[in-house]
């Protein structure tokens, strides 16, 4: 008997990730049973579960796929010294991350935003699933983090703001971004990084509007 080619086994596996990841963007992870994803990507159950023991596995793969693309990509933009500001480095990021399954889509819509807050809400009953996301959240943080002391070192950014208080806005900047999409459709990451130009475009005029409501 022939013996079957590593990229037979990696499309083949792959094969099944974009099906599954499609149905439980559509219909979330509970309305989706093992025997849809069998028949969304055509195949028997046994060629299935030769790869993944039941949807529970599917889930953590899906997740591990992306998240490890989001890690990835921010690792590899923040190796420059400084990191490009942060709407390009932000950009970057976002970019290669909902290329992740960007040749799924839904009626012309990326599945990513709709899978990622699948995700979110699973995180409240699966602990393993929460334990991931939270390591993954740590580290953005961390390599955020130091993204920011880099930037206040190179002069780019305020030095009087702690660097995880800026590293935990700028995630929540793309959740934000993320949410948006995924409730009320798709919008080019350039959307994204000319509101953050634009606000970072702006003096910090504090002092001088304090002074005038004082007077």
């Amino acid at each position: 008997m022939a013996r079957v080619s590593q990229e037979h086994l990696d499309a083949r596996r792959r094969q099944i990730l974009n099906g599954a990841a499609r149905l439980f963007a559509r219909n979330g992870f509970h309305a989706t049973s093992m025997q849809d994803v069998l028949k969304e990507v055509d195949l028997s159950a046994g060629a299935v579960y030769r790869y993944f023991s039941g949807k529970d596995e599917l889930i953590a793969a899906i997740v591990k796929d992306v998240l490890g693309e989001i890690r990835a990509s921010f690792e590899d933009v923040v190796r420059q010294s400084p990191p490009p500001p942060p709407d390009r480095l932000v950009g970057a990021v976002l970019g290669r991350t909902l290329n992740v399954y960007s040749s799924l889509s839904e009626e012309g819509e990326s599945v990513l935003p709709p899978l990622i807050m699948q995700v979110w809400a699973e995180t409240v009953r699966n602990e393993e699933l929460a334990a991931v996301l939270a390591e993954v959240y740590m580290t953005l943080r961390e390599a955020w983090g130091r993204a920011v002391e880099a930037y206040q070192d190179a002069g780019m950014m305020s030095p009087d703001i702690p660097a995880d208080h800026v590293a935990r806005t700028m995630i929540a900047t793309v959740q934000g971004f993320i949410a948006q999409q995924a409730l009320f459709g798709g919008a080019p990451v350039e959307v994204l990084q000319d509101g953050l130009r634009a606000l970072m475009s702006m003096g910090d005029d504090r002092a001088v509007t304090d002074g005038s409501q004082l007077g």
